[in-house]
């Protein structure tokens, strides 16, 4: 197939075209949609016009209009409409109107019973590889008829949901152009597979169609390296590393006043499987222990937070220096960041948990705010932490660690020394990132 190139002038370099398979895209908000409309806005100017192929009507566990001004006017975005089973699945969860489904079984209300576990059951057996799974034939129809017409020289597939991965499997398989299949987070690895209720034959089924999608694409690429080393034992070590970032665009402006006393605030969405039981205890018995502390902590969460969370907070005398501040745009949620005394960086005791590296963490660092991880002190995460000089990383079942590490940086708090210089963030930088998947595109094309 013929492949279709401009001359673009301002650049003096050719230009070749990748077509985007992604579920979320604006106004979706989170960190899925970030990824994607960073990597658009920076293809550009690495010799790469992308055309985003998205669901028209997809059900998006967060809305975020302010996303929409970081599309570029004149990007090309064929929407096609889905159909989902979540409106029966609604129906029987008692959702209201509007309601949206929130990811990662995190749960606001306590209402947890057979039809949410029968749900459970019946999306991991019967939706394979996910519910978006009746796009994949609709959307491989239309693919190919308009990439027939608008040839393209490569196609990425970013997912979850991994049905976009069958979908650019499809299509490689009838235009034959090469394909990458982008995994922000595993597939059969990911933290709740385990919690899908699966049939051994439900497994099996995953794991083969996850074995297709990493051997037949001409490249691999995922966010950290204990996920890639995961993936190169199925695939011959055909995966690379492109991490989140940062956009240094989103932190030009003046920093705002921190918030008044030691605030502790975590962005972004907290489970349960990211619930940190020991740092609430850890931070009680601070309390109690030291009249000052007490008096000066506050703790923030900004973004969705599931009900035993919550609970763990009022178990243990918490919850009056808690502020929630709900769900907020990311604008507002970067801009909160700055604002902080310590950014809270809560990971999840599971099995994906060596490769877990929270998109946040990035934006993390570009805020200039000391972080407090609670996780694996071996983790990808860890390394980055410790790499950059960004904070401190404390084991999650080490109690008297998280006691000495919390009261380590109040005290530099309370002495007015409390800061970070962090070194080396400048390639998280969402433009670099966007030149090292260029590289990758430029590898599978040039052969």
């Amino acid at each position: 197939m013929g492949q279709f190139v401009i001359i673009l002038t301002q650049y003096n370099k050719v230009v070749k075209k990748v077509i985007i398979i992604t579920y979320y895209w604006p106004p979706a908000g989170g960190v899925a949609v970030q990824r994607w409309v960073k990597m658009a806005k920076y293809l550009r100017s690495c010799g790469w016009e992308p055309i985003i192929y998205t669901a028209e009507n997809g059900e998006t566990p967060v809305i975020d209009n302010t996303l929409a001004s970081e599309i570029p006017a004149d990007l090309t975005v064929i929407k096609q409409p889905i159909w989902e089973p979540y409106t029966i699945y609604k129906s029987l969860l008692g959702y209201k109107k509007g309601e949206n489904i929130n990811a990662a079984f995190l749960q606001e209300k306590k209402k947890q019973g057979f039809f949410q576990n029968m749900s459970i059951w019946v999306r991991g057996n019967f939706f394979i590889p996910d519910a978006r799974k009746f796009w994949i034939k609709p959307s491989i129809r239309y693919l190919t008829n308009y990439l027939t017409n608008n040839p393209v020289d490569a196609i990425i597939s970013t997912g979850p949901p991994h049905s976009m991965h069958l979908i650019a499997q499809g299509i490689k398989d009838s235009l034959h152009i090469p394909w990458i299949a982008d995994f922000r987070d595993p597939w059969t690895k990911i933290d709740y597979y385990t919690d899908l209720k699966l049939t051994s034959w439900a497994d099996n089924k995953h794991r083969e169609l996850e074995r297709k999608v990493l051997i037949e694409a001409d490249k691999v690429v995922t966010v950290s390296a204990h996920w890639a080393a995961d993936f190169n034992a199925i695939n011959n070590n055909n995966t690379l590393v492109v991490t989140n970032g940062y956009d240094e665009t989103d932190f030009a402006f003046a920093d705002d006043a921190l918030f008044p006393g030691f605030a502790l605030h975590h962005v972004g969405m907290i489970n349960k499987a990211r619930n940190p039981e020991l740092l609430w205890k850890a931070l009680a018995e601070l309390c109690a222990e030291n009249e000052q502390f007490n008096a000066d902590l506050q703790i923030h969460f900004t973004g969705k937070t599931d009900h035993l969370v919550l609970d763990d907070i009022d178990k243990y005398g918490l919850f009056d220096k808690l502020t929630q501040h709900g769900q907020v745009n990311h604008k507002a949620a970067v801009r909160a960041m700055q604002n902080s005394t310590v950014l809270l960086l809560l990971l999840n005791d599971t099995q994906d948990i060596m490769g877990r590296i929270p998109a946040k963490l990035f934006e993390y660092f570009a805020a200039k705010r000391p972080v407090l991880a609670v996780g694996n002190v071996d983790g990808d995460a860890a390394v980055i932490i410790k790499e950059t000089g960004a904070g401190v990383v404390t084991n999650f079942n080490d109690l008297a660690a998280i006691k000495a590490t919390v009261l380590s940086l109040y005290s530099d708090f309370k002495n007015g020394t409390l800061g970070v210089n962090t070194a080396g963030i400048e390639k998280y930088a969402r433009k670099n990132i966007a030149a090292q998947y260029a590289e990758i595109l430029n590898s599978v094309t040039d052969n």
